[in-house]
């Protein structure tokens, strides 16, 4: 297997966008005119896997300053890299991100999407699953 490219992993992570891959709390909004709605959590740790760097977080508030939720994407050897920036409506903002450290240590609420994300976007890629411990 070569070295892969961010162009590479992201063609496959959006063929393999779908609503069993969305975030539970954004599937009422998920639809294939909006493919990376509820996707970036999932979407941010494949990368990870892939290609390693580190793991961004921020809250999402909407204009009047209440939180909508929470946002994940990658920084790549200094260069942020969001795959899934577009989901957002003009009405939801996005704050300034901290670096989350490590694996996540609790359960999310979105291993299984992730689970099957990776999966998928492993198979477009042909790159071997990661041997379970």
């Amino acid at each position: 297997m070569g070295e892969l490219t961010i162009h590479e992993v992201e063609m496959a992570l959006r063929q393999s966008w779908a609503l069993d891959t969305c975030d539970p709390i954004d599937v009422p909004n998920w639809s294939q005119d909006r493919p990376s709605r509820g996707q970036c959590a999932a979407t941010a740790l494949v990368v990870r896997d892939l290609l390693g760097g580190q793991l961004l977080e921020a809250e999402v508030h909407f204009k009047g300053g209440e939180r909508q939720g929470f946002h994940y994407w990658n920084r790549l050897v200094g260069i942020d890299v969001d795959l899934t920036g577009d989901q957002f409506t003009e009405d939801e903002i996005v704050q300034p991100p901290c670096i989350v450290e490590g694996p996540p240590t609790v359960s999310w609420i979105v291993d299984a999407q992730y689970q099957r994300l990776r999966d998928r976007v492993y198979l477009a890629l042909d790159v071997p699953l990661p041997a379970k411990p």
